[in-house]
């Protein structure tokens, strides 16, 4: 089986706090009618503080879509490496023994894909196969770790490297005053993880088996809207509810296996805002505590799009990981409604690496 080994987490410099980011927004749209419900949303997300690419006073103006994705690359090229490096040491592994790189982000756009830029540049094989992943937002990360662990089926002894880079900050709109845009902003953060998959050795998260579920006719209801500014963020309320259904999916992919995902050791699921992890800890009647490291990532980071599993992925790393054979769920949720979901067991064995 493929193991998941410890990521490696980045986040920039500079903090705004939930104080911070409430004050700016009375200041900000002080005239807006429903000033007050924006207020009492973005106090409700739990986020106290969470970290950007820029000062506070750069983020907020718009210098055009251009220079936004310019300031995207610039600042992924100089900050996903020391990520991939300490991934790879976290994998004993180099540079040259990856043979798939998956790079995931919906916050930028570039092509040729990052992916060939860290092949030109970090010491991987120029056979390294690539696999950009831009356009499921949330649920990317979740999708990176199911794509890896396919190509690891597929093609045993192989490592995948994954990597995520979100800067949430660079989609700000001035201008957009919908109130789910004015919650998106007290909402997201930025931050780069970075894992990789062995299909042979490792410590970390064996991956027995993965699984997709697509929410019918919710298309609309976490989305983008393409304008001249860049990427305005659509965000529908009825998300939430939207667990009633991924929360038995999350069932009968476990249940044909014998697994019971109530009955799980760990859980590491896509923090996209409390309401998420209540109404799934709701349906599958599990206590909060079950998603203590997600609703840490929340809590510390605030919604960081495909980042948030590897990072609460890594909080259980630190905190001493699993038991050997511990059973637990890795799931991601985001537009489509998608989910992606991956079942595994904690493994402790480390090899060296595979020539």
């Amino acid at each position: 089986m493929a193991t998941l080994c410890r990521p490696a987490i980045a986040v920039p410099e500079h903090l705004i706090t939930r104080e911070q980011t409430l004050e700016l927004a009375r200041v900000l749209h002080r005239d807006h009618p429903q000033l007050d419900l924006a207020l009492r949303l973005i106090g409700n997300t739990g986020v106290q503080t969470r970290h950007i690419v820029q000062p506070i006073e750069d983020t907020l103006k718009h210098p055009g879509f251009t220079v936004r994705n310019a300031v995207y690359e610039k600042e992924a090229k100089s900050r996903v490496p020391d990520v991939v490096r300490r991934a790879l040491d976290h994998a004993d592994l180099a540079a040259a023994d990856i043979d798939l790189i998956v790079y995931v982000s919906c916050t930028g756009f570039m092509m040729p894909s990052m992916t060939a830029w860290l092949i030109n540049t970090m010491g991987f094989r120029s056979s390294t196969r690539q696999l950009p992943i831009a356009q499921l937002g949330c649920a990317a990360g979740g999708a990176a770790i199911n794509r890896a662990h396919d190509f690891c089926t597929a093609y045993p002894r192989s490592n995948v490297l994954i990597v995520a880079c979100e800067f949430c900050s660079l989609l700000y709109q001035p201008t957009d005053r919908a109130v789910g845009n004015l919650l998106s902003n007290g909402l997201f953060g930025d931050a780069l993880a970075a894992a990789v998959m062995r299909g042979e050795g490792g410590e970390g998260v064996s991956v027995e088996r993965n699984s997709s579920r697509l929410v019918p006719d919710t298309e609309d209801w976490i989305a983008y809207e393409v304008r001249e500014t860049g990427f305005h963020f659509l965000l529908d309320k009825r998300v939430p509810g939207t667990m009633s259904v991924l929360a038995p999916a999350m069932r009968d992919m476990a249940e044909p296996h014998g697994w019971d995902i109530a009955g799980l050791d760990f859980y590491i699921v896509h923090a996209g805002g409390p309401r998420i992890l209540d109404d799934l800890g709701k349906h599958l009647r599990l206590p909060p505590e079950t998603f203590r490291y997600s609703r840490t990532t929340l809590t510390e980071r605030g919604n960081v799009a495909s980042v948030v599993i590897f990072d609460a992925l890594a909080r259980l790393f630190a905190d001493g990981g699993a038991r050997p054979g511990a059973r637990g769920v890795i799931a991601g949720f985001g537009p489509g409604i998608t989910a992606e979901i991956a079942l595994g067991t904690w493994t402790a064995s480390r090899l060296a690496a595979v020539p």
